[in-house]
Order: C-alpha cells, then sequence, then structure tokens
C-alpha cells in the first residue's frame, strides 16, 4: 500500500526533523528541556559549577556564548583567595574557558584586581588558571567544584579579623 503524497511529506518532514534534533544536541536540549541553572551550564562547557557564587538570580548566555550573570548583591568568597563578584559578571563562555570576564575581582595583599579569563587544561586536569592582568595563576580546580555562599562584607571583615595579641582583665603570667 503506497502512502499519499501529504503523509509521504509529514513523515519525511518528521525524519528531517528527529535527524536534525540529534545532531545538534545543544539545540534539541533547548528546545526540549526545561531551562537550565549557570551552575549546570558551567559543567557542559568544562569548568566547575562552583566558580559563581550561591546568590545567582538570573543569567543570560547567547549564541555567541556571550553572558550576562546579575546577583542577588555584591559579595565575597573566601577560596585560596578572597573573591569579590560584583552585582553584575559579563564575559563569553566557551569550551574550557571564559574571556573577556568583567566583575569578578581578586584580592592579592591588599590590592583588588580584575581576573579577565579563566581557563582550564583540556583534556581535564586537577588545575584551572586565572589570567588576572599580566600574571597567569594556576590553582587546584577542587576548591571551586562546589558552589559558595556569598559573605557581606561586614561579616567577612568579622571573619577576617584578627585576635588581638593582649586581652583586657587577663592575668599576666610571670616566670623568672
Amino acid at each position: 500500500m503506497a502512502l499519499s503524497p501529504k503523509l509521504s511529506l509529514v513523515a519525511t518532514l518528521f525524519s528531517l526533523l528527529l535527524s536534525f534534533l540529534f545532531l545538534c544536541p545543544t539545540l534539541s536540549r533547548g528546545l526540549l528541556s526545561v531551562s537550565q541553572t549557570v551552575f549546570e551550564i558551567l559543567p557542559e562547557y568544562g569548568l566547575p559549577s562552583g566558580l559563581l557564587p550561591a546568590s545567582v538570580k538570573n543569567y543570560s548566555l547567547s549564541s555567541d556564548g556571550s553572558f550576562v550573570v546579575e546577583l542577588d548583591k555584591p559579595c565575597y568568597v573566601l577560596f585560596e583567595y578572597l573573591v569579590y563578584y560584583d552585582k553584575h559578571i559579563t564575559g563569553t563562555l566557551r569550551y574550557g574557558s571564559i574571556t573577556d570576564l568583567k566583575g569578578i575581582q581578586v584580592q592579592k595583599f591588599f590590592l583588588w584586581l580584575d581576573v579577565d579569563e579563566i581557563k582550564v587544561d583540556l583534556p581535564p586536569s586537577d588545575s584551572i588558571y586565572f589570567q588576572v592582568g599580566i600574571i597567569n595563576k594556576k590553582l587546584d580546580i577542587d576548591q571551586f567544584k562546589t558552589v559558595h555562599s556569598c559573605r557581606s562584607e561586614k561579616s567577612l571583615k568579622d571573619f577576617l579579623k584578627l585576635p588581638s595579641p593582649v586581652q583586657e582583665n587577663v592575668p599576666m603570667l610571670l616566670t623568672e
């Protein structure tokens, strides 16, 4: 039994659509699933999910890789170094890297320096690289695998406050 021309055309278009969706997994994922969090997207690009703090309110990712991340408010996260996240973070996401980064700074001694780029080794290793001006800093990737909570500036100052060397009303021990 032969198919009618209309039914044959529908079957052909349906098979082409299915083929297209299987050949373009990024497009099919967008069409077939609910939107993902930024923490789910980062690993799909070979990056650890903990690069951004837990206070992400919204994000957008364009087809050319440019992105905007909006936080509830600016915040700090303590990794091996103290990191400041502005309320708006922008950059370009590619597999294994974030370039043209704006809105993230790291404290080195008493200076705040812009993080310009983040890269990982391909194939993956235990290292992640941060481009800060002309300096390329290699760090252990494990500290970025989990998403960290933000600290406000005040709570961070309390957290980093050094105890005073001598407390009042504490008797001194005299030795000979």
